[in-house]
């Protein structure tokens, strides 16, 4: 029996991990800094690979990418975190050099597939995974497949208009979901309104050494906790869209379970009652809702690391 190796390539971390053939608990873990705006950012994944490499046979290496890849062609088409890994042949460089098969998949395609075989989504046959963070993706499972699409692209649900003329998208086109919901969309909105004379307890935020030099949304979310007017109102804000969205998902691929992960779903408490009014106010038939389960993602951080590994066998099964 073979071990299976999944990789997510995160912004900031690495991280390998080394799983036997039948569990899901890794065998070993390794991990090391992504520094993806820094050339040799593949020669610092295999180190990573190397030291964490078993010493039994390995079946099947599985990567989670951020951004567009090809998994037909094996391509990272583009990724954010990495600028050098433009149409970059990742899978054909880690077949060369450990022998194996590769498989390639974007990160929140794979954290659905995730949460669908090991985590929330158990037992559900179609269901829609949504991550919010820094910024938003998607994954979708139909009738028991992950939605890949003709080149592999499909499911940036992020990525859909929801207020034409808005906010800048971080792709570059105004009025996506993740320019009005994602983390930074929701600091940006406070920033916004302090700037314009709307009093915050975080008009006085300073950095400490429990936090980054930049206010992050989880330092708006404790605020919203401790009753702060204009963080509940960005929080709830961001719902709404989210809702917005969400009705539309449902329209389109008419799901039992809506997943919802990341880390601003962490703060879910503040946007769970605007997210399901704004999804009732919006979806176009009662019927939609029938049965419909919306809850928290259960993998956190492991999501995509547990999606690759999910890819891996589905993968070798087929071939």
């Amino acid at each position: 029996m073979s071990a299976i190796i999944a990789i997510d390539v995160g912004g900031s971390q690495l991280r390998v991990n080394v799983y036997p053939p039948d569990g899901t608990t890794p065998k070993n873990e390794e991990r090391g800094d992504t520094r993806g705006q820094k050339p040799g950012a593949y020669d610092r994944l295999t180190a990573v690979i190397d030291k964490a490499w078993p010493d039994e046979p390995v079946a099947a290496i599985s990567v989670a990418v951020p951004g567009p890849v090809n998994p037909r062609k094996k391509i990272v088409i583009k990724t954010p975190n990495i600028p050098e890994w433009k149409n970059y042949p990742l899978a054909k460089k880690l077949t060369d050099r450990y022998h194996v098969p590769v498989f390639l998949g974007n990160d929140a395609n794979l954290a659905a597939l995730g949460e669908w075989r090991y985590g929330a989504g158990q037992g559900h046959h179609d269901l829609v995974y949504l991550t919010i963070s820094t910024g938003i993706g998607g994954g979708v499972i139909i009738a028991d497949r992950l939605l890949e699409g003709s080149r592999g692209m499909a499911a940036e649900l992020g990525h859909v208009t929801v207020l034409p003329d808005g906010p800048l998208c971080s792709c570059g086109v105004h009025g996506h979901l993740e320019a009005l919901a994602s983390g930074l969309s929701i600091v940006r909105y406070v920033k916004e309104k302090i700037a314009q004379g709307q009093p915050s307890s975080l008009e006085d935020w300073q950095p400490s050494s429990e936090n980054s030099d930049e206010l992050t949304s989880k330092e708006v979310a404790k605020a919203a906790l401790q009753g702060d007017a204009l963080a509940k109102e960005a929080f709830i804000r961001a719902g709404e869209f989210i809702g917005q969205a969400t009705a539309d998902f449902l329209h389109a691929f008419n799901p039992t379970i809506v997943i919802f992960g990341g880390g601003v779903s962490k703060s879910w408490s503040l946007l769970d009652e605007a997210v399901q009014d704004s999804m009732r106010r919006h979806v176009m038939a009662p019927a939609y809702l029938d049965d419909l389960k919306i809850v928290p993602a259960e993998l956190g951080d492991d999501a995509g690391l547990l999606g690759a590994l999910a890819q891996a066998h589905l993968r070798l099964a087929k071939d």
